[in-house]
């Protein structure tokens, strides 16, 4: 995809970190940005922020666990910019309170995480791919994964994030067959600036998890604040969009954990196991993880 200007972006968890960061790139590049977004005040603060610079934006309230939520915000995007042709989907949520067997994790856990990291991007795909492909211009799908994909311990953020490389495969596989101008990529990054680790407070209340009422997040101390700059991976992106990368790994430094995963398959063995204080002695010598 070359051509940027006056063109639609539609990012969903669109309001901070990555998204918000995704939506400043695009309209660096005089794009029209549609955020989305479950947190209504992030997402108001976030509009008002392109509205002061006059720059084209529309905030959608956004479930992306719901179907009809997604069909709404493309219903809303077309409305008002006619043509959707950058795809982000990026909301993600990881599950809080102590570390927890698989086997022991509520379903709540499972139906929350499950259904806005893997079931958010197929709904997203399963709604706009048929208006992107429709109205026959050059887009792009981009779908955020993580390197938790390819280890194990993660819980259902974990196998969520896997479903969604595989999704993404799918989805190339798919747009290279039908001949269409649209490409996809999937984005998988390590540790970046955000506040996933605190996505409690946009659990909806039906999936409370009772081992954790008071909505504790993820206990990993400053690890996310010593992370990568959301803005730095907003660049690569629009670069692998621009350039037609299918993989963004953001972060040099987890790439032994993906090749150590391939290696593990293809020679019968167990699969690779994180080691926490490797990660910290990577960061100490400057490596991006």
């Amino acid at each position: 995809m070359k051509e940027f200007e006056g063109r639609t972006a539609v990012i969903t968890g669109g309001a901070s970190g990555m998204g918000l960061a995704f939506a400043k790139r695009f309209a660096e590049a005089r794009m029209n940005v549609v955020l989305a977004d479950i947190e209504e005040n992030a997402l108001q603060s976030a509009v008002t922020y392109f509205e002061e610079r006059q720059q084209p934006v529309l905030g959608v309230v956004t479930d992306t666990m719901r179907r009809d939520s997604i069909a709404k915000l493309l219903a809303e995007s077309t409305a008002r910019f006619g043509k959707v042709h950058v795809l982000c989907n990026n909301a993600g949520v990881v599950n809080g309170g102590p570390p927890t067997p698989i086997w022991k994790l509520p379903d709540v856990d499972w139906d929350w995480v499950m259904g806005v990291n893997f079931y958010g991007v197929l709904y997203g795909l399963q709604t706009f791919v048929p208006h992107m492909l429709e109205h026959g211009e050059p887009g792009h799908i981009v779908n955020t994964a993580s390197v938790a994909a390819f280890m194990p311990g993660g819980g259902p953020y974990g196998v969520s994030k896997y479903g969604v490389v595989l999704l993404s495969e799918a989805l190339q596989g798919d747009l290279k067959s039908a001949q269409s101008e649209i490409n996809a990529s999937v984005l998988v990054p390590g540790w970046v600036n955000t506040r996933i680790d605190e996505a409690e407070r946009n659990r909806p209340g039906d999936l409370a998890n009772a081992r954790n009422p008071d909505g504790v997040g993820l206990q990993i101390g400053d690890t996310l604040t010593q992370g990568m700059a959301p803005e730095t991976v907003a660049e690569m992106v629009f670069d692998a969009i621009e350039n037609e990368r299918f993989y963004i790994l953001p972060h040099p430094g987890w790439d032994d954990v993906v090749t150590s995963h391939a290696q593990a398959v293809v020679a019968r063995q167990g699969p690779y196991v994180l080691d926490m204080a490797d990660l910290m002695d990577k960061r100490a010598k400057g490596i991006d993880v």
